[in-house]
C-alpha cells in the first residue's frame, strides 16, 4: 500500500469534496447530531434520577435495556415503514414522538412507566439513525464514506459530549433538563426541511434482504454490537460508577464530556484512514485492543480525576471507530434499496448491544462492586478482538491454501 503524507491525504479529501450532495448529506447529519445532544444528555439524567429513588443499579440497567429491545424491534419494520410514507415523513414522525416521550419522563413518576417510555423513545431514535445514515450513504460516492461518515461521527459525537456538559451545568433537578433535551429533538426536524426534495429513493423490496446483511460481514456488524454494548451500559451507568468512586456528579459528567471529545476529534482521521487500507478488520483489531487496555486501567486511575479524563479522551476516539469503520465498510460495497436494509441490520446489531450492554454491566456492579464497571467493559473488548483475530487468521489460511 502507498504511503499517505497527511498533505495527501487532506489535498484529496479537498478534491473529492465537490463530489459529495453536501446539503442532502449535511441535513441528516444536522437532524442526527440533534437528536445526539439529547441522548447524551438523556442518558446519565435518566440514571442519576433513578438512582437518587432508590432503584438498584441492576433495575437502573433493566430499564435501559429497553432502548436496546425497542431498537431491536424497530429496526427491521423501519425501512418498510419509510418505503410507504418516505423518507422524510418518517423521520419527523420519530422526531415528533421522540420529543413528547423525552417530556414523559418528566411528568410520569412511577418507575413502570417509565419502561413504555423507552420503548416509545428509544424505537423514534432508532427510525432517526436507521434512516440518516441511509440519508447520508445515499449522499456519498462509494470510494468516499470513510471520510463522510468520518464527518457524520464527528458532528454525532460533538452532540453526545454536549449532551453530559449541558448535564453537569443543569444538573439533574426539576423541569430544565428535560425541557432542554425535547426541546434540541423537536429543533431538529429543521435541517429536513432544506433538504425536503432531496430525499433519497429506498428502491423495491427484497425479501430476505435485511436478515442476510446481519450475519454477512460478522467484523462489521459484531463491532457495533460491541460498541452499542459499551455506550448505551457506559454513558448510562458511568456516573454512577464516578459518584462511588469518590467524584460528585459535575466531575463525573465531564469524563463522558471527555469521551465524548475524543470522539470528536479522531473520527474523520479515522474514516480517511479507514478509505485507505487493505484490510479493515486490521483497524477494528486494533481497535479493540485499545478498549481492552484502556478499560483494564480504569481501576488504577480513580484517584486521579485528570489521569482518568486524558486516558478516556483517547479510549473513547478509539473505540468509537469501531462504528465508523464499521459503517464505512458496510456502506462502501452496497447501494439502494440493500444499502438500506444493511443499515437497519447494522442498527439492529447496536442496539442488540444497547440491549445487553447495561444490563450485563449494571449486573456486574452489583455483583462485583465497582470493579465490575471495568470487568464487564473488558469482557466485550475480550470477546470481539478473538473474533476479529480469528477471521484474519481464517483468511490468511485460505490465501495460503
Amino acid at each position: 500500500m502507498d504511503k499517505w503524507t497527511p498533505a495527501d491525504i487532506v489535498a484529496q479529501a479537498e478534491d473529492e469534496i465537490s463530489e459529495i450532495d453536501w446539503v442532502a448529506a449535511g441535513a441528516a447529519i444536522a437532524s442526527i447530531s440533534a437528536v445526539g445532544i439529547a441522548l447524551g444528555l438523556g442518558l446519565p439524567l435518566l440514571s442519576v434520577i433513578l438512582e437518587r429513588r432508590g432503584i438498584s443499579a441492576t433495575m437502573i440497567g433493566a430499564n435501559t435495556a429497553v432502548a436496546g429491545a425497542a431498537s431491536l424491534l424497530a429496526a427491521p419494520l423501519i425501512t418498510p415503514i419509510a418505503r410507504v410514507i418516505g423518507v422524510r415523513v418518517a423521520m419527523l414522525a420519530a422526531i415528533v414522538l421522540c420529543g413528547v416521550s423525552a417530556i414523559g419522563f418528566y411528568l410520569a413518576t412511577a418507575f413502570w412507566m417509565w419502561f413504555p417510555l423507552r420503548l416509545v423513545f428509544h424505537f423514534s431514535i432508532t427510525a432517526l439513525f436507521v434512516l440518516s445514515e441511509f440519508w447520508i450513504n445515499a449522499a456519498a460516492p462509494p470510494g468516499r464514506r470513510g471520510f463522510i461518515l468520518g464527518i457524520y461521527a464527528t458532528v454525532l459525537s460533538l452532540g453526545f459530549a454536549l449532551g453530559p456538559w449541558i448535564f453537569s451545568q443543569v444538573g439533574s433537578s426539576g423541569f430544565l433538563p428535560f425541557g432542554i433535551g425535547a426541546g434540541v429533538i423537536f429543533a431538529s426536524a429543521i435541517p429536513l426541511f432544506f433538504a425536503w426534495n432531496r430525499q433519497p429513493i429506498l428502491g423495491r423490496h427484497q425479501p430476505g434482504a435485511f436478515w442476510r446483511f446481519l450475519f454477512s460481514v460478522p467484523t462489521a456488524t459484531g463491532a457495533v454490537l460491541v460498541f452499542g454494548a459499551v455506550e448505551a451500559g457506559g454513558f448510562a451507568l458511568f456516573p454512577i460508577y464516578g459518584e462511588r468512586i469518590g467524584f460528585t456528579e459535575a466531575s463525573a459528567a465531564l469524563l463522558l464530556t471527555a469521551i465524548g471529545l475524543g470522539n470528536v476529534l479522531m473520527q474523520i482521521p479515522i474514516g480517511l484512514v479507514s478509505d485507505r487500507v487493505a484490510d479493515r478488520r486490521t483497524l477494528l483489531s486494533l481497535f479493540a485492543f485499545v478498549g481492552l487496555a484502556g478499560t483494564l486501567c480504569l481501576p488504577l486511575l480513580a484517584e486521579n480525576w485528570w489521569l482518568m479524563a486524558g486516558v478516556l479522551f483517547v479510549w473513547g476516539g478509539v473505540v468509537a471507530g469501531l462504528y465508523t469503520v464499521g459503517l464505512a465498510h458496510l456502506g462502501s460495497k452496497l447501494s439502494g434499496s440493500e444499502l438500506a436494509s444493511a443499515n437497519a441490520a447494522f442498527i439492529f446489531c447496536y442496539s442488540a448491544g444497547m440491549l445487553v450492554g447495561p444490563q450485563a454491566i449494571g449486573t456486574s456492579m452489583d455483583l462485583f462492586g465497582n470493579d465490575g464497571f471495568s470487568w464487564s467493559l473488558a469482557v466485550f473488548f475480550t470477546a470481539y478482538l478473538l473474533l476479529t483475530l480469528g477471521r484474519l487468521a481464517h483468511t490468511r489460511y485460505k490465501a495460503r491454501t
